[in-house]
């Protein structure tokens, strides 16, 4: 039977999430028409081969060398025979049939091409995480002189996290987390898939900014849920300087060079003074990890027409051995 949805999960070093992810997915959608690719990024875990072995209905690619987030997505979608991609991170436990309600919402809600779920935290509450809204000048002077912090559910000082957001009914967004994420996969193969130039974050906001500009209406699905172990392959300093890398590559590639560069500097300054504040106060001190790699994050991701091709080791199935997969 061919599959109406391909669940795409990219792994690494998340050996034991991704079998937790893997089964729970497996009982909680028992009668759903979809397959599982997971595509994993050289992990030196054993992830691919314990993948393998226990799920053997799953198609499992293994890259040479870890990729990221997107351009591993854009191999996994490039082998997918569902109408559906739905993308899955390895350190999520879905809460009910969440195919199931994704489906039956496009079945009663078709032309949004894109739909969001929630993703929860340990106490089950939604956790915020799963959209946001896009970054602009006024987000980052918010974020710049402290203020989106003091007032974290105010609706004009912390616009990027939609505070005020009911999310326990349905309602359109501006962009959701590719850590649950119901995409259309001839609207996904239109896009290109996801911009090569992120190696992780911001490429779910670029994709649905581009989507809704064909005409997509990203739309939350309060019903589709999983639990989000967060950050599992991140140290806290690691991640923070990642989430950064990808604000400056989404600004430099969709912003005007001088608004970029003044979004630039107001990142430099919202995180000098959080550091400062973790020098004076001896709390939150990954603060100052992250200011001292401000080189890193602020040069942003390599462009995408200086990164090596993307190589497919064992196991491929089904395809050749040794192949090798373009972006998008």
């Amino acid at each position: 039977m061919t599959p109406v949805v391909s669940v795409v999960v990219v792994s690494y070093q998340t050996r034991e999430l991704i079998l937790t992810a893997l089964a729970t997915l497996r009982t909680a959608c028992p009668a759903e028409p979809y397959e599982v690719i997971v595509v994993d990024n050289a992990s030196t875990d054993g992830s691919a081969a314990a993948v393998a072995a226990a799920f053997p209905e799953a198609r499992v690619v293994r890259l040479a060398r870890n990729v990221g987030f997107g351009r591993a997505v854009n191999v996994g979608a490039s082998r997918a025979r569902g109408d559906w991609l739905l993308l899955l991170n390895p350190d999520t436990e879905p809460v009910g049939n969440v195919i199931g309600e994704l489906l039956a919402f496009t079945r009663d809600r078709p032309g949004h091409g894109i739909y969001a779920g929630r993703t929860l935290g340990a106490d089950g509450s939604d956790d915020g995480h799963s959209v946001f809204g896009p970054p602009s000048l006024w987000t980052l002077t918010c974020f710049a002189t402290g203020l989106s912090k003091v007032f974290p559910r105010s609706r004009l000082f912390n616009r990027e996290a939609l505070p005020w957001l009911d999310r326990s009914s349905p309602v359109r967004v501006p962009a959701a987390s590719g850590c649950l994420l119901l995409v259309r996969r001839s609207l996904f193969s239109q896009l290109g898939g996801f911009t090569p130039d992120y190696f992780m974050y911001s490429e779910d906001l670029d994709l649905c900014l581009r989507a809704t500009a064909l005409g997509a209406r990203p739309v939350l699905v309060p019903a589709a849920r999983v639990l989000h172990v967060g950050g599992a392959a991140s140290t806290s300093a690691g991640k923070r300087v990642m989430l950064l890398r990808g604000q400056v590559t989404f600004q430099r590639l969709r912003w005007a060079p001088g608004r970029a560069a003044l979004g630039r500097t107001l990142l430099r300054i919202g995180i000098a003074a959080r550091a400062t504040a973790a020098r004076l106060t001896g709390r939150a001190g990954y603060w100052r990890e992250v200011w001292r790699q401000r080189r890193t994050w602020l040069a942003g991701w390599p462009p995408a027409a200086g990164l090596p091709p993307v190589e497919v080791t064992e196991p491929v199935p089904p395809g050749p051995r040794g192949s090798t997969d373009t972006d998008g």
